[in-house]
């Protein structure tokens, strides 16, 4: 855990950095914004813990600007409840109080550090993959892990890296699919100032950063061809050259990549250099899809009910053997993503202690026709001839309103909480506060926090 304190910490800063430290982090001072900015780009940081008096949004915002994504707490002394509000508003993750507490501060750090990358897995199908895994862990071997989007394929690459050589040094992911083609370039190898317009100065890659760690490239499928004859030549070299530099730097780190597309096909097609493939290749770890793992659905239904009723401070919620069948007879074509939104859903939505047949049910409330018919996954399909309901009820109507008739009610079943309704959404809150602004302005009602109204099921 790499931590940036910011400011001055109202004179708490020794106090501070020392429980840091006793918890295993490796800390740095900076003294203000500018030197955090130059720390940032030039180290890189897992966290920030910023004095309230900095100018929080102005740092985080420029962060942004620059596809720079660090998670930030703010600090400061007493409970100010309007310093408080005003940090959180700025884009910070949390409010610590000062003088720090040693729970609180280990309590976030390892919030950080843990960030949802449990790994559970129970079926007979996924221990052998997670056998071939851990016996390549500890080599050097370049490692594909394939499969559907939301099967877990990032955190398959994190127990490899908790599992080798390289643990408790850097693991570094980046999306190749999420940024912008002409930026990723210098997101990957760093760029010297005044590379390009807007490179007011120098600023390490992922390369760079993940030195002597694993970097991960998430989708590499989706990299552009020009940057994958680039990204070979590190591979073969372990250099890299930043945008606009004269020198290349030398690298230690394990590269991990990611795809849910069939490479053979795409070096066919021309979009996947097949050098690159043969490189990054060395092992192959192929996880199977949701509906070919049944125990671990049993597993992750009951983590994932644990989870989230602690989440919205509900009592412990059990998953009945009916709500249990019809569960494992889904065929999920999300994976483990869309089997968490569910039982986050049904935690929300049970209104006893047991989650039945009849709580797992679509995003805005209504019965799924599938899992409530209980249909297995060898015949998914509606008589032939007959046209779901489902899509009946949506032909003639256009997305946007589809949309927002989803997100009025999952709000409406969350009684107005908008974290709620954004975790169910699979959105942040940011995106959802804007669609609700959007809908407000265009005279829709739109429900506020407790709000009891529920949609008819």
């Amino acid at each position: 855990m790499r931590l940036i304190i910011v400011g001055s910490l109202g004179g708490q800063l020794t106090a501070a950095s020392q429980i840091a430290l006793d918890n295993g982090a490796k800390v740095i001072h900076a003294p203000d914004e500018a030197t955090a900015l130059r720390l940032i780009r030039t180290k890189g940081a897992d966290l920030l813990m910023i004095d309230v008096t900095c100018d929080i949004k102005r740092l985080l915002d420029q962060l942004a600007s620059e596809h720079i994504s660090t998670p930030a707490v703010a600090c400061g002394v007493g409970s100010n409840s309007n310093e408080a509000v005003a940090a959180i508003r700025a884009g910070a993750k949390e409010y610590i109080p000062l003088p720090p507490d040693p729970d609180l501060i280990a309590a976030v750090l390892t919030a950080i550090s843990v960030d949802d990358h449990k790994f559970i897995y129970r079926d007979r199908n996924m221990m052998q993959v997670v056998k071939l895994a851990n016996q390549i862990a500890a080599s050097e071997a370049s490692i594909m892990i394939t499969g559907d989007s939301g099967t877990g394929k990032e955190i398959m690459a994190r127990h490899v890296h908790n599992k080798s050589r390289r643990r408790g040094k850097p693991f570094i992911a980046i999306n190749c699919a999420a940024i912008p083609e002409n930026l990723l370039e210098s997101e990957l190898f760093g760029h010297e100032k005044g590379a390009f317009t807007g490179a007011i100065a120098r600023r390490i890659g992922k390369f760079e950063e993940a030195n002597g760690g694993t970097l991960l490239l998430d989708e590499i499928s989706e990299m552009d061809v020009r940057l994958q004859a680039k990204l070979l030549r590190v591979v073969q070299e372990r250099e890299v050259d930043r945008v606009g530099g004269s020198s290349a730097v030398k690298i230690d780190i394990r590269i991990i990549a990611t795809t849910n597309k069939n490479l053979q096909q795409e070096v066919k097609n021309g979009s996947f250099r097949e050098d690159l493939l043969f490189r990054l290749n060395v092992v192959n770890l192929n996880i199977p899809p949701l509906k070919d793992r049944p125990e671990d659905i049993r597993a992750l239904c009951k983590h994932f009910a644990v989870r989230y009723a602690e989440f919205n401070g509900l009592p412990p919620k059990n998953i009945t053997g009916n709500a249990m069948k019809v569960l494992i007879n889904h065929s999920w074509p999300g994976n483990v993503r869309e089997l968490e939104n569910t039982i986050h859903r049904a935690v929300l939505l049970t209104t006893g202690t047991d989650i039945d047949a009849s709580d797992i049910v679509l995003p805005d409330g209504r019965p799924h026709m599938e899992i409530q018919s209980g249909a297995s996954r060898e015949n998914p399909y509606t008589p032939e001839g007959t046209e779901p309901l489902a899509a009946a009820s949506l032909i003639g109507r256009t997305v946007s309103d589809v949309e927002k008739d989803l997100i009025i009610d999952t709000l409406k079943h969350c009684l107005g909480n908008r974290t709620h309704a954004a975790n169910i959404l699979g959105i942040s809150i940011r995106t959802l506060r804007n669609k609700l602004n959007i809908y407000m302005s265009d005279g829709v009602t739109v429900p506020g926090p407790g709000t009891p109204v529920m949609p008819n099921l």
